[in-house]
């Protein structure tokens, strides 16, 4: 990707006193994948929907992988650090500076969100994790992510974000820092509507009031 400007995305403004929801689907979706899912976890919100940069037999993805749950954590670090360079750009091309970043993610989606996270918080430190699993494997994480919050969503039995990674994941968050907020159900990979509603809640309560002085 040669300018960040080039990167298909979706951007609507909403509401100004309301966040906006930076949308990032799973492989093989698109930027449109999770509008739907807006209203219902912010009414009123903004959203910023980008398009994973990376192809996998014809599937959008946010990064390469070796195999199912193998990451090339090189090129997550890349692609993570793009991402919040993209951020930056969209913050001042569409006027958001003051608005609050929210990161929704669902399993690929989920975990660039909290790769970005991880390794740029001054980019986006608030994120809500469908289905997600550490992504920076063998990598330390040395950020200050102490004005961090993170919501974690997974299911008991998914083979393909494994319950040894997901706490994994929290506990790395939690030692640099981060809030997390750790909910468990059972079943596997997916994204069920008990989850949208609580991470409605968690939204509403971490959400910063915006001022218009």
């Amino acid at each position: 990707m040669s300018t960040t400007h080039e990167w298909p995305h979706l951007f609507t403004e909403g509401s100004p006193d309301s966040p906006v929801l930076l949308l990032l689907h799973g492989t093989g979706g698109s930027e449109h994948d999770l509008l739907p899912l807006v209203d219902e976890l912010s009414p009123g919100a903004g959203y910023l929907s980008p398009r994973g940069p990376v192809q996998e037999h014809g599937m959008n993805r946010w990064f390469r992988r070796f195999g199912e749950g193998k990451f090339d954590v090189d090129d997550v670090v890349r692609r993570a650090g793009e991402l919040a360079g993209f951020l930056e750009w969209a913050r001042g091309n569409y006027g958001i500076e003051d608005r609050q970043l929210v990161a929704v993610g669902f399993s690929n989606g989920a975990n660039i969100g909290l790769a970005t996270t991880l390794l740029h918080p001054e980019a986006v430190d608030t994120t809500v994790a469908f289905s997600g699993m550490y992504p920076l494997d063998g990598r330390a994480v040395e950020t200050d992510l102490s004005g961090a919050s993170v919501a974690l969503f997974n299911g008991s039995a998914d083979p393909m974000a494994p319950m040894d990674s997901v706490v994994r994941l929290g506990s790395v968050l939690e030692s640099r820092g981060a809030h997390v907020d750790r909910n468990v159900r059972d079943g596997g990979h997916g994204l069920h509507p008990t989850e949208v509603t609580t991470a409605a809640t968690w939204i509403a309560a971490h959400t910063r009031e915006v001022s218009h002085d």
